[in-house]
């Protein structure tokens, strides 16, 4: 049994905070990403600063992109010098590029990753007959 697709988790820190403040960078790197996993973008990314219940004065950005595959998505806490990353996709991708490119683009010095397999249990086998 295969799983549905793949799910990375990364949770950075020790990045630079300017570059955790910048939605010009988060845009970018939502814009980009897709096409160098090989996905395809849905819609252009959507990007909002907000200021949560942990920042000291500070706001963070949080960005979406949808892709045919499933999201990407990015939530900075510059107070907190860190920054939560995903990408979900049914399309099987280069994971460690994936990380590379996020975990890099913050110049993040310490991070955490976990790759999930999602739906384990999902009928795979009946959605590819219905596509052919």
């Amino acid at each position: 049994m295969s799983e549905f697709g793949l799910h990375v988790t990364i949770d950075a820190s020790r990045c630079s905070k300017a570059k955790l403040m910048s939605v010009p960078l988060v845009y970018d790197i939502l814009n980009n990403l897709p096409e160098k996993i090989g996905m395809t973008k849905m819609t252009l990314p959507y990007v909002v600063k907000w200021l949560d219940k942990f920042a000291h004065g500070t706001e963070g950005i949080s960005g979406f992109v949808m892709i045919a595959e499933s999201h990407i998505s990015i939530h900075t806490f510059p107070d907190q010098d860190y920054v939560f990353m995903d990408v979900f996709s049914c399309k099987e991708f280069d994971t460690e590029k994936a990380v590379r490119y996020l975990v890099g683009a913050f110049e993040a010095k310490k991070f955490e990753t976990k790759v999930l397999k999602r739906g384990l249990d999902f009928p795979r086998k009946l959605l590819l007959k219905q596509l052919v």
